[in-house]
């Protein structure tokens, strides 16, 4: 499963890919707004939106982004390891419940 992450701490970078490694995802992680965010966005299976630590454009780009291609979108206001392993095992679950 593809996963692209959102905000976040840049100190947190590998920590969140790790994470998402273990659990047997790709994942593209964007602490800052790069160019062209719209078109790099792709089309993964979700988006993680850490609301806490994301600038309000790059969450209104990911927000219409995951409207246009029909992406879920998982929001959660803590940036933390264990939030980011929480949102995943829900998303996981969810996934696995629709299947």
């Amino acid at each position: 499963m593809s996963i692209v992450l959102v905000g976040g701490h840049d100190r947190m970078h590998d920590a969140y890919k790790g994470i998402c490694s273990k659990r047997g995802h790709r994942v593209k992680v964007y602490t800052q707004l790069p160019a062209k965010f719209d078109k790099i966005i792709g089309n993964p299976d979700g988006i993680v939106l850490f609301t806490g630590t994301v600038s309000h454009k790059m969450m209104l780009i990911a927000v219409k982004e995951a409207k246009k291609k029909n992406i879920p979108i998982l929001r959660c206001h803590n940036s933390s390891s264990n939030s980011l392993e929480g949102i995943l095992e829900q998303f996981e679950k969810e996934l696995a419940i629709a299947n």
